[in-house]
C-alpha cells in the first residue's frame, strides 16, 4: 500500500471496525474516506522516511536536555 505495514494494517482495522460495527451507510461514508486519507498520509510519511514511526517512538524516550559532560566521571 506504500506505507509502513503496521500503520496501514492498523488504519484498515480501525476503518473496517467502524464500518462493520455500525453496519449502515453513514459509517461506510465516513470509514472509507477516513481509510483513504490515512493511506495517503502514510504514503507521504513513508516517502520522507520509511521508519518514521519507529524513529518517532524511540525519540519520545529520550530526555529533552542532556547537560554537557567532559568525561563520564564528572561529579554533578
Amino acid at each position: 500500500m506504500g506505507g509502513e505495514r503496521e500503520l496501514v494494517m492498523f488504519s484498515a482495522i480501525v476503518a473496517g471496525g467502524l464500518i462493520i460495527s455500525a453496519q449502515n451507510l453513514i459509517a461506510l461514508a465516513f470509514g472509507l474516506p477516513m481509510w483513504i486519507v490515512c493511506i495517503y498520509f502514510l504514503r507521504v510519511m513513508a516517502k520522507a522516511d520509511p521508519y518514521m514511526s519507529k524513529v518517532y517512538s524511540r525519540q519520545l524516550s529520550y530526555q529533552s536536555y542532556y547537560g554537557a559532560r567532559s568525561t563520564p566521571f564528572v561529579r554533578s
